[in-house]
């Protein structure tokens, strides 16, 4: 019988398989500070959680690699971090993070799950959404159990089954807007949270931060996190819906530095690339037209901010080279 882990690994795989490592090299050296800086043992115990789920991620990864005569990615190490700097952020903010990157591991594994074809690669995601889905369930619990936890709105459950019958329904003018769909009311709230939680974690960075350039930068993203914020809280307050509240007490006054610059960029990029993924899906679920427009003019905004980002990375040899195809041309002698 062919063993199937032989086949060739296709591009989908090792995209995911290389993003991964880079992800939990990141994941390691933020977890990892976390443990020396909390005090709710709660908490810390499922910081231990995330962590180990982390470190195992990486044995199961080299041991694909090595299969493959892949060489690893260097991603981040102990020379990212310094574990024993004085707490940056509450217990209380690690908890809502450590949420938000549940939900961004169990959507990304979930897609290298529906792209995978290796056996070895399917199971490896598998058991990375096992452990993102029981993150999530941990933080969940204990943040409803701590009454940190914050619900998206409740609306009224309709009365019978309807049909758009109306253009109306997907005019954005105002005079004559419809109320906001459940959908959208999602779409606003997931962006509203995820907004905060990069403005509180650029904050943080910010007075962690060495190069001055970098401190621009940041300076720059946390403006435009609160401009976005902003924007998003005045559509749901305008509908009569309660917006989700703020996150910047969760940043101490400490400026010790905890990453290198090279981390923190990094980080910021990544979350980046995952607010332009909810702006477009937010776009396409929003049949309203001012709303779509919205998310439309934003999207080139931040698409800005991440290129700057990069060209940063680039200049500091920051920046790594994900796996790439072959340049016929070059191998040709034509370039």
């Amino acid at each position: 019988m062919e063993d199937k882990t032989k086949i060739r690994l296709t591009a989908a795989e090792m995209s995911s398989l290389w993003t991964q490592y880079i992800n939990d090299t990141v994941s390691i050296c933020v977890l990892s500070y976390f443990m020396n800086n909390i005090d709710d043992k709660k908490v810390k115990e499922i910081v231990e959680f995330a962590l180990g789920a982390s470190q195992k991620n990486i044995s199961l990864l080299k041991e694909i690699f090595n299969r493959e005569d892949f060489p690893y990615p260097i991603g981040f190490t102990k020379k990212d971090v310094n574990v024993h700097a004085p707490r940056l952020f509450s217990d209380t903010f690690i908890m809502m993070y450590l949420r938000h990157m549940s939900i961004l591991g169990m959507a990304a594994n979930t897609v290298a799950i529906g792209l995978g074809t290796r056996p070895d690669v399917i199971n490896f995601h598998k058991s990375v959404l096992k452990s993102a889905i029981g993150l999530q369930d941990l933080t969940r619990e204990t943040m409803l159990e701590q009454g940190t936890y914050i619900r998206p709105p409740f609306i009224s459950v309709p009365d019978k089954v309807d049909f758009v019958e109306k253009q109306k329904f997907l005019s954005g003018v105002k005079s004559r807007r419809r109320a906001l769909t459940s959908v959208e009311i999602t779409h606003l709230f997931l962006n509203i949270q995820t907004n905060q939680i990069g403005k509180a974690l650029i904050m943080g960075f910010l007075q962690v931060a060495q190069d001055k350039e970098v401190k621009g930068y940041l300076q720059r993203g946390k403006k435009i996190a609160q401009k976005h914020v902003d924007l998003f809280s005045d559509i749901l307050k305008n509908n009569d819906i309660p917006a989700p509240m703020f996150w910047d007490s969760a940043v101490t006054d400490s400026t010790t530095q905890v990453f290198s610059d090279k981390l923190i960029l990094f980080h910021v990029s990544a979350m980046i690339a995952a607010g332009i993924g909810n702006y477009g899906a937010a776009m396409a679920a929003s049949p309203r037209k001012d709303i779509g427009l919205k998310y439309a003019s934003l999207i080139p905004e931040i698409a800005l901010y991440a290129e700057d980002g990069a060209n940063i990375m680039i200049k500091n040899s920051w920046l790594e080279e994900p796996p790439m195809a072959d340049d016929r041309d070059q191998l040709s002698g034509l370039t």
